[in-house]
């Protein structure tokens, strides 16, 4: 099991951990380490086990806020996972304007005209 120094409010430790699990013990500390910077830096040197408990406490008021909005947050989904779904509204979108068909009946109509002229003028 390897040991790992990690630093916590300005204060070397030596832990013990699991081999793999370095990372995860580095993490928890640079957390815990965030929490206790903060009360070092207002209240001065502060006893160890005061520092611990106070950081200790602090995160673990964040980790119970967490975990209330995430009770909060799963009890939305299931509300809304539990509502029949809406029906889909029907759209008709017209693919083509009318005026198009209209404009289109009398290009048909230029057209024959000028078919008409065409074949009277071969006559």
């Amino acid at each position: 099991m390897p040991d790992i120094d990690i630093t916590i409010g300005g204060r070397s430790f030596q832990v013990t951990c699991q081999t793999g699990e370095e990372h995860f013990l580095r993490a928890a500390a640079a957390m815990l380490d965030s929490e206790a910077q903060p009360l070092v830096a207002s209240t001065g040197r502060l006893p160890e086990a005061r520092m611990l408990l106070m950081s200790g406490l602090m995160l673990a008021d964040k980790a119970a806020a967490i975990a209330d909005e995430n009770r909060q947050l799963k009890a939305r989904l299931a509300d809304m996972e539990g509502r029949p779904a809406p029906e889909r509204e029907k759209l008709e979108v017209p693919v083509i304007p009318p005026q198009v068909a209209e404009t289109l009946a009398e290009l048909a109509a230029r057209a024959e005209a000028l078919a008409d002229k065409l074949e009277e003028s071969r006559l």
